[in-house]
């Protein structure tokens, strides 16, 4: 039995551990940010606009500010845009607009989310870093 097989395997482990053990960490930086407006708006076609603050250090690569938002007992969540952050350490202003699918949301209380995420190179491949996260309900008013 050639050994090719085995050293092959253990190579391929081990450049996989290698990566895993390279992760990027989970938890945010003491002072990094995020904040959510206590009022959106919605128009009459789905448009939601969605605001708030936020402060990021260290990025090394491309980070954005993405918010969500469900209505409800709803479990679905809808992306609402996104933010080029910039993660200098400064509180700056993030403000995403998106549509939703007609008759899905409507004025009142939902719940948002919003993440600081980067995109930093691991291993060559772009993986995700949280700097920050937030959940908050929110006020969406019809504009």
């Amino acid at each position: 039995m050639s050994l090719r097989p085995l050293l092959t395997a253990a190579a391929g482990a081990a450049l996989l551990l290698g990566t895993v053990a390279a992760a990027p960490p989970a938890a945010a930086a003491p002072g990094e940010t995020v904040t959510i407006s206590g009022t959106g708006h919605i128009t009459d076609d789905g448009k939601v606009t969605l605001s708030g603050t936020y402060r990021c250090t260290g990025a090394t690569g491309p980070a954005f500010v993405s918010s969500s938002v469900h209505q409800g007992s709803s479990t679905v969540r809808y992306g609402i845009g996104g933010t080029r952050a910039v993660c200098d350490g400064t509180v700056r202003t993030w403000k995403n607009t998106g549509s939703v699918p007609a008759d899905t949301l409507r004025a009142g209380t939902v719940r948002v989310e919003a993440t600081i995420t980067e995109l930093r190179s691991f291993a060559g491949l772009p993986l995700p870093v949280f700097h920050a996260v937030q959940q908050k309900d929110v006020e969406l008013k019809a504009a």
